[in-house]
C-alpha cells in the first residue's frame, strides 16, 4: 500500500493493518519528514485517543490530513503508534 499527497509518497508498506477501511501504516514504513505534530485530538470509544499530523510538502499544508494513537485501549493495541490517513491522501494498492 502507498500513502500519497501532492505526487509525494508518505507511506508504503505490505504490512498495514485495515481497520474500519483505514489502513494503518507501521511507523517504520513512514516518511516522517513530512509529518508535523498537530495539537488535535480525538476520541474513539475502543481506540482511545488519537493525536494528529499535518502533513507538510513543498510549502503546502495538509492538516490533521494523518493519526495515530500513542496509547491505544486494548482493543486496539496491534495499531499503536501506526499512521492512517485521510484528507485528500490517496491510499492505494
Amino acid at each position: 500500500m502507498k500513502a500519497v499527497w501532492n505526487g509525494t509518497v508518505i507511506a508504503e508498506s505490505n504490512a498495514t493493518i485495515v481497520i474500519e477501511g483505514n489502513h494503518y501504516f507501521p511507523p517504520h514504513d513512514v516518511h516522517h519528514e513530512f509529518l508535523k505534530t498537530s495539537d488535535t485530538h480525538t476520541t474513539c470509544s475502543w481506540k482511545g485517543l488519537a493525536c494528529y499530523y499535518s502533513i507538510d510538502i513543498g510549502g503546502e499544508r495538509n492538516k490533521d490530513a494523518a493519526w495515530f494513537y500513542p496509547a491505544p485501549k486494548q482493543a486496539a493495541e496491534e495499531i499503536k503508534d501506526y499512521v492512517a490517513f485521510w484528507r485528500g491522501v490517496e491510499v492505494t494498492g
